[in-house]
């Protein structure tokens, strides 16, 4: 298997009227790559989960990762509560769309709705996915990530939570 490309960086790109808004270039090529029957002059396509009531956020999925997400699903139980509440969230609550020839897609007045999606959208690269926000929601989220960071001691490295990962998965 070859080495997959990730998601990285945050964007605000402009929303218009009709919910036009352009993906950024970099995350293009990672849709591109993640999208097993594009090739060149193709337009990559993707999942957008927009989930319960809960997420203020749209995710966003390579159609691989989303494949990914959904064998690991079918692998489970059928007719458990968990397959079923995965399935609702991941499946039922998704739509695939795709990247047009300028870069854009077209999110549907239902999920900029969702989101509270006006003028902008925000995006932020989350390694496997991408999320698309309203920008004073983002902004919101970020202050939340500065309150955890602020509670920790003055020489706290972030890289420490990957090895708390790593002992939790020993357990």
């Amino acid at each position: 298997m070859g080495r997959r490309l990730r998601f990285r960086g945050e964007f605000t790109n402009k929303v218009d009227t009709k919910g036009r808004v352009s993906i950024p270039a970099p995350f293009r090529r990672v849709l591109e790559a993640g999208d097993p029957d594009w090739t060149e002059g193709l337009n990559p396509n993707f999942v957008i989960v927009y989930g319960d009531h809960r997420r203020k956020y749209l995710e966003c999925y390579t159609v691989q990762e989303m494949e990914d997400v959904e064998d690991r699903i079918s692998r489970m139980k059928r007719g458990s509560q968990k397959r079923r509440v995965l399935e609702r969230l991941f499946s039922t609550q998704s739509v695939t769309t795709s990247v047009d020839e300028t870069g854009r897609i077209v999110l549907s007045a239902k999920l900029r709705d969702k989101i509270g999606l006006s003028k902008e959208a925000q995006f932020a690269s989350n390694v496997d996915t991408f999320q698309i926000w309203e920008p004073s929601t983002y902004e919101d989220e970020l202050a939340s990530t500065e309150e955890y960071l602020d509670e920790m001691d003055d020489d706290f490295d972030p890289l420490m939570l990957l090895d708390e990962d790593e002992e939790d998965e020993d357990l």
